[in-house]
């Protein structure tokens, strides 16, 4: 039997076409409240398996107040939104639904949402109810053994994956530099039916602003002056399979707009050319706070959405104490391996520094800080680390009765690595390489930090 649905909206028109939407499926579709009052009236008397939740509802109530009575009574809801501002996004987002659908409503994208939903419920009662043999089945997969890990943080982000490998949803990562997005992307893809087909990885921010819509749709020959033969677009190129595109955030507004088509429509049209279909799994990935862009206009509201369908939050090293050992450990295995060295292990002070340490690099700069500590081991155990003095600059910072604010942190932490490599931004042994992300990225977040060559000592 089909799944019963709530829609809870206040204008009769979207509903009542939301609820012909989902009749023609054979979805049982309860009445239709317009409050938050007809709602949990309602509800007392059916019990439905999805929640269609609008934002802003008759009454002095809002759907995110409904949202909240709906976590207690662990109902799943899917927010129904239009344009809306930062502030509402965020309280949206805190109540955790599971997804979003964007005013007006296209058929493809309901159906899609609410099989989402209902599978991602699913996968939690069957993780609650058989939890040990879950996390087995997805450790046997392959793709799934590369994610090294046992704290609770990193099993719920496994428990997400695994809900979605096998649908063709689009995908958004979501996490600190350094987390593993990357590595997720490829398990997602290699786990699905999909597998066999490519999997083209495209860094957005390493684009050159020109050639970005080229880069990505590519272009005929003879489309615009130098284009002396066909290009073929990433889009096109994975056909069939999967597209990863890392830091989305940094992705032109202009060239926004055609993404959202190939979102919508699965169309590219090159530089110069006709419009083409592409059979394409998007999975995208950022580091920014794509709410706080939506507010500052650098990113579409109506993009977000399409994206948003399905989150994954990878959790940052700092959450999941337990797996610093272990991952440690793990490196510590690979690199010896690689250099042909015979390490065993770390000395007890080491273990409890690894521990200590926040790690603002995640896990990106723990592979970093092993592999040099390896090729400067001089014995089986290695029995001291480098870390950076961020464990004691906090100490200070905060005995001086003023706490710094994370874009100062980073301004600072920028400019010490900048000093140490004497203003080198690119290349081998420069300021990019160390804070292990791309040179232009760097430049950008110099830029926007205020950060000049003149600049000599922190203040």
């Amino acid at each position: 039997m089909k799944s019963k649905l709530l829609i809870v909206e206040d204008q009769f028109i979207e509903a009542n076409n939301l609820k012909l939407i989902l009749k023609k499926e054979n979805y049982l579709v309860c009445p239709i409240a317009r409050s938050v009052p007809q709602a949990l009236e309602i509800i007392e008397k059916e019990i439905p398996d999805l929640v269609l939740l609008d934002i802003f509802l008759d009454g002095p109530e809002t759907g995110i107040d409904l949202a909240r009575i709906l976590q207690d009574k662990k109902i799943p809801f899917v927010f129904l939104s239009a344009n809306t501002n930062k502030q509402t996004l965020s309280a949206a987002k805190a109540t955790n639904p599971y997804g979003f659908l964007v005013k007006p409503f296209r058929k493809k994208d309901v159906l899609v949402m609410i099989d989402i939903a209902l599978f991602a419920t699913e996968q939690k009662h069957v993780h609650q109810a058989e939890q040990s043999n879950k996390q087995v089945s997805q450790q046997d997969k392959v793709a799934f053994r590369l994610i090294k890990g046992e704290s609770r943080a990193l099993q719920d982000t496994l428990d997400k994956i695994a809900a979605v490998v096998d649908s063709d949803v689009s995908v958004l990562i979501l996490g600190e530099s350094g987390t593993g997005k990357e590595l997720v992307a490829k398990a997602i893809h290699n786990s699905s039916k999909r597998y066999a087909h490519p999997l083209i990885i495209v860094n957005c921010a390493a684009l050159p602003p020109n050639l970005v819509e080229s880069e990505l749709f590519g272009h005929e020959r003879g489309a615009f002056t130098g284009a002396i033969e066909q290009r073929i677009g990433k889009f096109e190129q994975a056909n069939n399979g999967t597209i990863f595109l890392d830091e989305i955030g940094e992705l032109p507004l202009d060239l926004q707009v055609k993404f959202l088509r190939v979102l919508q429509e699965r169309e590219v049209e090159p530089i110069g050319g006709k419009k083409r279909t592409v059979n394409v799994r998007i999975i995208a990935a950022t580091n920014r706070n794509l709410v706080d862009e939506m507010a500052s206009g650098r990113f579409r509201i109506d993009l977000y959405y399409r994206l948003n369908v399905f989150p994954i939050t990878l959790p940052p090293l700092r959450e999941r104490k337990e797996d610093i050992v272990l991952l440690a450990d793990h490196f510590l295995r690979l690199f010896s391996a690689r250099e042909n060295r015979k390490i065993q292990g770390f000395s007890d002070q080491v273990i409890k520094s690894l521990s200590a340490y926040s790690w603002p690099g995640n896990i990106r700069e723990l592979e970093n800080i092993i592999e040099r500590s390896v090729l400067l081991a001089t014995g089986r155990i290695i029995t001291s680390i480098a870390l950076p003095n961020e464990i004691k600059e906090k100490s200070i910072n905060l005995n001086t009765g003023k706490i710094k604010t994370m874009n100062e942190n980073e301004r600072d932490h920028i400019i010490s690595v900048l000093e140490k490599c004497n203003w080198k931004i690119y290349g081998e042994g420069g300021a990019a390489e160390i804070l292990d992300m791309n040179g232009n990225t760097l430049h950008s977040r110099m830029k926007k930090l205020g950060i000049e060559k003149e600049v000599s000592a922190r203040k």
